[in-house]
């Protein structure tokens, strides 16, 4: 995997952050990632506290509390469309508001009036996370204090949220949503242990939890929680007694598998639910992580069952789809591998692709299942997509609501893979609807009118 250094339409500090797969000028194959974006790409990532909120905002019955200006709080439920079988309270944004007066003269006292009105207003209130906002980290609001003296008033877990903006990017946001999550499961470790998993790293989007759920119950494998789509305090507290982790969006809950290890003794393993090949092999994988050999076959016959009926499915569409090429910039290392796959599965190509928070152990993966000439892209930017997408000829983006008004702009054709969406991708099912997707988007009449 070779640095790109051409001539195109990119920074020279972000060359380092371009690769194309058996280019020249030759680096070793490393490519540069996990890093602070550059300043003045215009990156695509968000800040500290959407990665703590994306994280936390599925919690069904949990109360957010946003300490900064109001604007903080427009990010909430509807921005991560997380589905819900029992509470929505978690549908819900609060805020402190707070205006220039509470910056100059401090807004802790704001802070507290806040708690002590949820707590007089709500019932039953179990769980509370309060997020500290850029401004609180300049002004420098003990948060931490008042989340502790509020804990002991009330005898609920009352949970600050260290996210100002300026502390680094998105992956932070997520280690300190992980953070959070272990002082909820800390008080309620057990040497109880069930042979069952938790499921970290997925948000129950359209209602994939619940599909995967299915396939465990499925093969005689119970879930205890999952962290965090549909998920509620009494589930999380119980979390701490399962037997194995299955980490699905390693970006965002890589780091509270490794914290539920050190505290717990929860081993873990890294899984994908989308595309046949993943899912088949995430369920097999489990089920042997267990030691559960019944649960093996059974997953084995599932699997295989799901195969079959997807492949005459598949069949319908490859020749509408063959030698297409496709785009693709996601969140997560694990989910652009997944897609490539898939992709591979109908037939076509990836020509260009990039995630926001990939690690090099992610590239290495996608290196070796692209062809040569594959550009590989980290925390891109709209010049950059738009420059190797025309330059590629790409048929196809997949990405999220960011990267939509630049397909269609570019007259390329769009399929959102992102947290907006209403129909699940994940799973078996979600091979149906991603290559229904697919198709629909790429062989729309509307790009005949375009010259």
């Amino acid at each position: 995997m070779e640095t790109e250094n051409s001539n195109r339409n990119v920074l020279d500090s972000r060359k380092s952050s371009i690769v194309v797969k058996d280019g020249c000028n030759s680096q070793g194959g490393k490519i540069s990632c996990d890093s602070n974006s550059v300043s003045g790409s215009v990156s695509q990532r968000a800040c500290v506290y959407c990665g703590a909120r994306v994280v936390l905002n599925p919690i069904t019955d949990a109360y957010h509390i946003v300490h900064g200006p109001i604007g903080c709080s427009s990010y909430t439920w509807d921005i991560r469309g997380s589905l819900t079988s029992g509470e929505d309270i978690y549908r819900n944004s609060f805020s402190t508001d707070l205006q220039e007066t509470d910056i100059i003269f401090g807004g802790i006292r704001k802070l507290e009036a806040a708690v002590d009105e949820l707590m007089e207003k709500e019932d039953n209130v179990k769980l509370i996370f309060i997020y500290a906002t850029c401004i609180v980290g300049v002004i420098g609001d003990d948060v931490e204090a008042l989340c502790k003296m509020k804990s002991e008033q009330y005898h609920i877990p009352v949970i600050p949220v260290k996210s100002p903006g300026f502390s680094g990017n998105k992956s932070t946001g997520y280690r300190m949503a992980c953070d959070a999550i272990m002082n909820v499961l800390l008080p309620h470790k057990s040497e109880e242990k069930r042979n069952a998993i938790n499921l970290l790293g997925d948000f129950n989007l359209a209602g994939e939890m619940w599909i995967i759920k299915n396939y465990f119950r499925e093969i005689g494998i119970d879930v205890i929680s999952g962290f965090t789509g549909d998920t509620c305090y009494e589930d999380m507290i119980e979390a701490p007694k399962a037997a194995l982790n299955i980490v699905q969006c390693a970006g965002s809950s890589m780091y509270l598998a490794n914290r539920m290890e050190e505290e717990f003794g929860i081993p873990f393993i890294k899984v994908s639910f989308f595309g046949i090949e993943d899912t088949t092999t995430s369920l097999i994988r489990t089920a042997e992580a267990l030691g559960n050999e019944l649960s093996r076959k059974k997953a084995v016959e599932f699997c295989k069952k799901k195969a079959e009926e997807l492949e005459k499915f598949l069949a319908r569409y490859r020749k509408n789809l063959e030698g297409k090429k496709a785009a693709i910039y996601v969140g997560g290392g694990f989910k652009a591998i997944s897609l490539i796959r898939q992709f591979q599965a109908m037939g076509m190509e990836t020509v260009v692709v990039g995630t926001q928070t990939g690690k090099k152990e992610d590239y290495e993966v996608i290196e070796s299942l692209v062809k040569s000439d594959t550009i590989i892209l980290d925390d891109a930017n709209p010049a950059e997509l738009e420059t190797f997408m025309k330059e590629k000829g790409a048929d196809i983006l997949v990405g999220g609501v960011k990267e939509r008004p630049l397909a269609y702009k570019l007259g390329i054709a769009f399929c959102d893979h992102n947290h907006e969406r209403k129909y699940p991708l994940a799973g078996f099912e979600g091979v149906v609807n991603f290559t229904m997707e697919i198709n629909k988007s790429i062989n729309s009449p509307v790009w005949g009118y375009i010259s």
